[in-house]
């Protein structure tokens, strides 16, 4: 599986910004997908995930608070992240990243270990 990001750039406090990260392969919707982040000086950081197992479930990270909407398109094999109310604390370089899940196996969403596929990453910068 490769996966490329994009839609990151520059934007103004309190802007939004839509990430998209396009998988190649089939199977996308066995995939658990996640967004993280790392910003300068900082280690990357969980903040949002969704898995399509038995239906849609949608994990964020708890300073999200409703700024964010992680969304996935199946057929087009994209995994999207909607940004609003961005704040200068938020540029950081932003990567997607799949996991396969087997039907029983637990998915911990915010463990970056969890993940087989990391794309390169996506650079988000936030202006004051």
């Amino acid at each position: 599986v490769q996966l490329q990001a994009s839609g990151g750039g520059l934007v103004q406090a309190g802007g939004s910004l839509r990430l998209s990260c396009v998988a190649s392969g089939r199977n996308f919707s066995r995939y658990g997908m996640a967004w993280f982040r790392q910003g300068p000086g900082r280690e990357r950081e969980f903040v949002a995930a969704s898995s399509w197992r038995r239906g849609i479930r949608l994990y964020y990270a708890d300073w999200v608070k409703g700024r964010f909407t992680i969304s996935r398109d199946n057929a087009e094999n994209t995994l999207y992240l909607q940004m609003n109310s961005l704040k200068p604390e938020d540029a950081a370089v932003y990567y997607c990243a799949a996991a396969l899940i087997a039907e029983n196996e637990g998915y911990y969403y915010s463990t970056q270990g969890t993940y087989d596929y990391w794309g390169r990453g996506t650079q988000v910068t936030v202006s004051s």
